[in-house]
C-alpha cells in the first residue's frame, strides 16, 4: 500500500510518518523543506506547495489512500490544499482520506445542534482555525470520498499511550488532551481498520 501524507514535518504528521514507515508502507510526502526529513527506503519526498494543484497531482500519483495532518497556520492553506486534494482524488479514483481536524468541529454537548467552537463549550477566543476545519468538514461531507476526520482536543507533544478513548461526532466526556502520539496512532489504525468512515471522531488520552 502506498500512502500520500500531507503535513509530514508537523508534530502529528511526523509521528504519523514514523508509524507508516514502521508498518512497512510506502509513503510519499509533499513538503516545502525536504531537509527536515530523514531519508528512508520506503519514503518519497517531493518538494512543493500543497496550495498548488500541480504539486497535489504529482503527490497523488499511484497512491492508495491519503492522510492529511495539515494545519491552518492562521491562513487558508488548509482549505486550499484540501480542495485540490479532493478534486485530484476523484480524478485519480482514490477514495480513502483521513484528516486531522480539531475538537471545535464536533457536536456540542451543552448546546445541542451546533458545533463546539460556536457554543459555550468552547474556551478558545480565536475561531480562525476552527472555521477552516469546519470548511474542510463541509467539503468532505459534500464529496463522495470515504473520509474520517480525527478531532483531538488540546494537543500536547507526547508519546502514544494506546489507551486513548474515542467517540463519534463528539468529544469524549472529561477530555482534556490528546497527545500527538495517540493522535498519530489512531490515524494509522483507522487507515488499516476503516471503522470510522463518514465520521468526525473525538479523541482523548488518559490523564
Amino acid at each position: 500500500m502506498k500512502i500520500a501524507l500531507f503535513g509530514a514535518t508537523g508534530r502529528v504528521g511526523n509521528a504519523i510518518l514514523a508509524l507508516l514507515l514502521e508498518s512497512n508502507l510506502d509513503v510519499v510526502v509533499l513538503v516545502r523543506n525536504p531537509d527536515k526529513l530523514q531519508p528512508h527506503a520506503r519514503l518519497t519526498v517531493l518538494e512543493g506547495d500543497a496550495r498548488k494543484a500541480s504539486d497535489i497531482e504529482n503527490t497523488l500519483d499511484n497512491v492508495d489512500a491519503v492522510i492529511s495532518a495539515l494545519g491552518t497556520d492562521q491562513t487558508t492553506v488548509l482549505t486550499e490544499a484540501i480542495s485540490h486534494i479532493i478534486l485530484t482524488m476523484k480524478k485519480k479514483n482514490i477514495t480513502r482520506i483521513i484528516t486531522i481536524g480539531t475538537a471545535g468541529i464536533l457536536e456540542s454537548r451543552v448546546d445541542p445542534g451546533i458545533l463546539r467552537y460556536k457554543s459555550s463549550e468552547s474556551k478558545r477566543r480565536s475561531t480562525v482555525a476552527a472555521k477552516e476545519h469546519h470548511k474542510v468538514f463541509n467539503m468532505l461531507c459534500e464529496s463522495t470520498l470515504d473520509w474520517t476526520i480525527i478531532c483531538p482536543t488540546y494537543l500536547p507533544t507526547g508519546d502514544a499511550t494506546n489507551a486513548y478513548i474515542i467517540e463519534r461526532d463528539m468529544l469524549p466526556i472529561g477530555a482534556k488532551k490528546t497527545t500527538t502520539g495517540d493522535t498519530a496512532l489512531f490515524a494509522v489504525k483507522e487507515l488499516m481498520e476503516n471503522k470510522q468512515i463518514g465520521y468526525r471522531v473525538g479523541t482523548m488520552s488518559p490523564e
